[in-house]
């Protein structure tokens, strides 16, 4: 009888100078080679800064260009290769090898030298043994501030508060309150968001406008919306146009200059469409041209993504509905929460179902990104409520939040603003924003 153990597992996507790297807990970040440093080297730098965050080794799964390599990293930065069948047989098989890596392992071998026999000291070991830290007896007279609710504004408590009474807030307020609390939260390194639903007018385009209206009003602006789309994307449509009549085509051959160090942060400005009450910013496709004629690669994603991870803390993607294509992909490669949108109806509802099932049997991290999804069954006619319930209800149990948004006219068609919503509607695009950042 033989027991399995199954290591931590991070994964990185290598396509030519460019990577992604995928944290033990999920979360999807670019990788930033620095001066004349191999893309696998920053990738390999990334993965041992993990290992030695959790004390433990790790397994690394790389793909993309050059093909699929399963690695052992320790903390010290040591790699050994792993078949690709069972991780703890690895030294058993003599003819593996660590393939484009072994160059890597060789650089870091060199670089530590013969003498060094220690591992570079952590931030928490800088402090000599001899001098401990004296832990101070003296009662402070600083404590931490809590969170306040916000007053009653409406109503009756709305009413009495004006007159300076002390109300509590209404179970709806402080369940707003907690919602508000949740999308405004701030993280460290960029985060992202992808609408998906492969039949189209579900709902992608306005879903990504609500969303990232209200993460930008609530949490501060720097909220990007991605048109990710080869097929006549829509979002510039229902958006503002900015001052300039730029799109992600124009933005891409400059890319590497706004990544450069003496590139300004409002340089972006020129290729983004900012939306004066929502807060975030549009990148644009051009729904004017074929598909053919402004198709992205995925190494043209990879490096638009940088740019959008340098200038914005939260990248909302609305997908085209071709989900064979590069970009959209990438996309999925590339974020941290997968939002489905669905009308009331048995189709659109049931092509949300398949592309589950699809991420489901794609790999280990798009299943998981399945698993966490969150689903938003979005009434279209004022009728239909039950309808939008019982769907609803079917995916209850297969994703980990279902939310139903009312029917609002201001939604319909025409500008994308949140302000023109009813405060029901309101209510609801909150609650399904906070659903989805508890996921980031």
């Amino acid at each position: 009888m033989s027991t399995t153990t199954h290591r931590p597992r991070t994964y990185a996507t290598v396509t030519g100078p460019h990577a992604t790297f995928v944290t033990l807990d999920g979360h999807t970040e670019p990788v930033a080679p620095t001066a004349d440093e191999d893309i696998r080297h920053a990738v390999v730098r990334r993965a041992t800064d993990e290992a030695r965050r959790t004390g433990t080794p790790i397994e690394l799964v790389t793909s993309g260009d050059r093909g699929e390599h399963h690695l052992l990293i320790d903390p010290a930065g040591d790699l050994s290769p792993l078949p690709t069948t069972d991780p703890d047989q690895a030294g058993d098989d003599e003819d593996l090898d660590l393939g484009p890596y072994q160059d890597i392992d060789d650089a870091i071998a060199t670089g530590r030298g013969e003498e060094v026999r220690e591992p570079t000291p952590q931030p928490d070991t800088l402090v000599p043994e001899s001098a401990p830290a004296a832990e101070s007896t003296r009662p402070t007279f600083l404590t931490p501030t809590p969170a306040t609710a916000t007053p009653p504004a409406t109503g009756w408590r709305g009413l009495l508060t004006g007159l300076g009474f002390t109300v509590k807030p209404s179970p709806a307020e402080q369940q707003r309150a907690a919602a508000r609390a949740v999308v405004s939260r701030q993280w460290a390194g960029c985060r992202t968001l992808a609408v998906v639903n492969g039949k189209g007018g579900v709902g992608k385009t306005m879903t990504t406008g609500m969303l990232a209206a209200v993460y930008a009003r609530e949490g501060g602006g720097s909220v990007l919306a991605w048109d990710n789309n080869d097929t006549r994307g829509t979002l510039g449509w229902r958006t503002e146009q900015g001052g300039y009549d730029t799109t992600l085509r124009d933005l891409l051959p400059v890319a590497r200059h706004l990544l450069a160090p003496e590139a300004g942060v409002s340089e972006i400005a020129r290729f983004v469409h900012h939306q004066t009450a929502d807060r975030y910013d549009v990148l644009r496709s051009n729904p004017e041209l074929l598909a053919t004629d402004q198709r992205i690669h995925a190494d043209q994603f990879d490096v638009l993504m940088q740019v959008a991870a340098r200038f914005y803390r939260l990248v909302i993607f609305d997908s085209g509905n071709d989900e064979s294509a590069e970009r959209w992909l990438r996309m999925i490669d590339s974020s941290y929460q997968l939002v489905l949108p669905t009308l009331a109806t048995a189709e659109s509802a049931e092509s949300a179902s398949l592309l589950l099932d699809a991420l489901r049997g794609r790999d280990e991290r798009s299943a998981a990104l399945a698993d966490r999804a969150v689903v938003l069954v979005t009434q279209a006619e004022p009728t239909g409520t039950a309808e939008a319930r019982r769907i609803a209800d079917g995916f209850t149990g297969h994703v980990r939040a279902v939310h139903t948004i009312p029917f609002d006219s201001a939604l319909k068609a025409g500008p994308l603003r949140f302000d023109t919503l009813r405060p029901r509607t309101k209510d609801a695009w909150l609650a399904a924003a906070a659903s989805a950042a508890e996921g980031l």
